[in-house]
Formats: structure tokens, sequence, C-alpha cells
């Protein structure tokens, strides 16, 4: 039964994906955020408040073996034109300071 409510949620966002996709050409997901940023980041030394402050509030939060990890992620599909995307993936030891992160781009200059 799951698997078929599963299912059921996969084609709705398959369609409702197709349908704004047709109707503006257009899809965005995510929030922006200041890239020139990123390279203030220190490994063990920036904090989640200063996260949050260079940032603003992570658009995802979660835990990956253990550890803490936000996502700042801004993601444009175009039915005609190239796709725009960049995201930050953050995470913090138990400290609440950056053990490591990761950034990547389409908007390569």
């Amino acid at each position: 039964m799951r698997n078929i409510v599963n299912k059921i949620g996969l084609i709705w966002i398959f369609v409702i994906a197709t349908s704004v996709l047709s109707v503006g050409g257009c899809a965005r997901i995510g929030t922006d955020f200041k890239t020139q940023n990123v390279q203030e980041i220190k490994i063990g030394e920036t904090t989640q408040e200063q996260i949050v402050a260079m940032f603003g509030k992570p658009w995802r939060q979660g835990v990956m073996d253990g550890v803490t990890q936000w996502t700042y992620g801004r993601y444009t599909y175009r039915l005609i034109g190239e796709t725009d995307t960049k995201d930050l993936v953050v995470k913090f030891d138990n400290s609440g300071r950056v053990s490591s992160y990761t950034f990547n781009t389409t908007d390569v200059k």
C-alpha cells in the first residue's frame, strides 16, 4: 500500500513539474544565497551562527551519519536554455563549527 502511495506521489510531482515547465518554461527550486561568502568559511572556526549571518536560514537541514548538515541551494531548470544551479552543503562538528563544506555551481566564469 505504501509503495502505491509513493508511486502516486511521484506521478503528481511529475505532472506538476511538467505543467510548470510547459506553461512558464522555467522551474525554480530552493532559495538564492550569496556565493561570494563561500570563501569566508573556515573549517574548524566558522560557527553555525556565522553561517546564518553569511547565507541566511538554510533551505534544508538534516543529519547524515550523525553529522548535522545544512544545505543552501537554488536550482533553475528551463525548457529552453541552460540549467542554472548552485548549492552549498555545510557539515558541523559537535561544537557547532564547520567540519567540512562543498560548493557546486553551473555558473563557470
